[in-house]
């Protein structure tokens, strides 16, 4: 780096200037504030930041850079905190740019199928609005994400199995630099092949090349017929053998979950749903703009199901229904920490081609057993990535180490299968120890990347590069 960023209390040196640029209800140095946002909702170790400011504008956001790059004070945008990989943590203190009110829906390109958005509009918020003209967001991470959060990590979520996670669903974007210039990316064309493809370089960047302001996403329209399915079967390896032969066959499944034994033993102490017979499952839907059509899908489904040993499927379930079980899947990781109380916990969120995808299951499941870990697997099973979900006393070393241990060895065997050790949560803090053995020399190219855009090293310092 040309130059480290300087120790945290330097920001009192630019504090008048940043007081200059925002009113003070938008400039914040309060403890209570701070505490806020320090920690994301994962597990990794809260840091202050040294202020929080809200920018309404490109202008202000650009400004802030400025004086930050001209200072060395480190910068770490904000979304809506709800990662889970330590993304938004101001490990280097600094200031926190919170992004929360640039929430506006600038432009809906209805017949072009597109919108351009601010980055702190909410995921969910924006496809109610979206909804209006039966067209959706289709990448879904299940909270109510910012735009910009999602941007950040290249969210994915269940439906990518169908519709891409977030880069595949992005056309043009507005960034700021670290030293504040701002550049536009790509085109409102869908066929783009002018230059270098910037804007998947910032998609996924965790905002450490550059805070994206604006951005032009790709929409679908909303389905005409939906119906969802439940299949249940005697281990989780039998589950994924089908997840491979649905994929296989050309389904084309809108969503496909995978969720082990004890994961639907969770799910059911969600009051809204009907209970499930506590075996591992698949939670499937799928879409048509033709009833019949649908019908026959489904039809195929349940045969690939049953020569897998499926001991149940279910179909035909209604729309709240349907409405409600996606629901609880969505917040099934906060039904994890509610049911393991008190207990710290670890997340893993690895990936592997669909044709690996059985033998990572049956693996992981194996492990978990074999090293005594305790928690649950599951995942977006149709894009082949998988969750782990592991709980341990904090206040006992060998259970953590043993937790630490069996997280190394599945994305272990994730990367020994062609994988990656992060399939939609980012590297953020507790990725980076994989970087090189997944990227090799690709990662001094990063390296490389990172000095070129971001010399002086102030945008979320600590993040992605080990």
């Amino acid at each position: 780096m040309e130059n480290q960023v300087i120790h945290m209390s330097a920001i009192h040196a630019i504090l008048p200037q940043l007081q200059a640029i925002y009113p003070e209800d938008r400039i914040s140095v309060n403890r209570a504030v701070l505490e806020q946002h320090a920690r994301d909702q994962s597990a990794h170790e809260p840091h202050l930041p040294d202020a929080v400011v809200w920018p309404l504008t490109t202008e202000e956001v650009s400004q802030t850079l400025r004086l930050a790059y001209d200072a060395r004070i480190p910068v770490t945008p904000w979304g809506a905190g709800t990662s889970i990989e330590g993304n938004p943590i101001p490990v280097a203190g600094g200031v926190v740019l919170d992004l929360s009110r640039m929430d506006q829906i600038l432009t809906i390109h209805d017949k072009d199928f597109q919108v351009t958005v601010q980055p702190g509009v909410l995921y969910k918020d924006m496809n109610k609005i979206l909804a209006r003209y039966g067209l959706f967001f289709a990448p879904d991470p299940g909270a109510n994400a910012s735009i910009g959060g999602m941007l950040a990590n290249n969210a994915a979520g269940i439906r990518t199995v169908k519709y891409g996670a977030t880069r595949d669903n992005v056309l043009a974007l507005e960034v700021v630099l670290a030293d504040g210039r701002v550049i536009r990316t790509g085109s409102r064309s869908v066929k783009q092949s002018a230059g270098y493809d910037l804007t998947h370089l910032f998609v996924g960047s965790e905002g450490t090349l550059g805070v994206i302001t604006e951005a032009t996403l790709k929409l679908a329209p909303i389905p005409a017929h939906v119906s969802a399915a439940v299949a249940r079967f005697p281990t989780v390896a039998d589950a994924a053998e089908a997840v491979f032969d649905i994929i296989g066959a050309g389904l084309e499944p809108a969503a496909l979950e995978l969720l082990d034994a004890t994961a639907v033993k969770i799910l059911n102490t969600d009051p809204d749903i009907p209970p499930f017979p506590e075996q591992p499952a698949l939670f499937m839907e799928f879409a048509s703009s033709h009833e019949t059509a649908l019908a026959d899908t489904l039809d195929m489904v349940r045969e690939l199901c049953q020569e897998h040993r499926a001991q149940g499927f279910d179909t035909g379930v209604g729309r709240q229904e349907r409405a409600r079980i996606w629901h609880a899947r969505h917040h099934l990781f906060e039904a994890h920490v509610r049911y393991f109380a008190g207990q710290s916990f670890l997340v893993g969120d690895a990936a592997v081609p669909i044709s690996h995808y059985p033998e990572l299951i049956a693996r992981t499941a194996a492990l978990m057993e074999e090293m005594g870990v305790v928690g649950s697997l599951l995942g977006h099973a149709g894009d082949g990535n998988i969750h782990t979900i592991v709980f341990y006393p904090p206040e006992n070393d060998e259970a953590r180490q043993r937790a630490l241990a069996f997280n190394d060895a599945f994305v272990g065997l994730a990367l020994e299968r062609e994988g990656t050790c992060t399939g939609e949560h980012g590297v953020g803090l507790g990725k980076r120890k994989f970087m090189a053995r997944e990227h090799g020399l690709a990662l001094e190219v990063m390296r490389q990347l990172k000095q070129t855009l971001d010399p002086r090293g102030i945008l979320n310092p600590g993040k992605v590069l080990p």
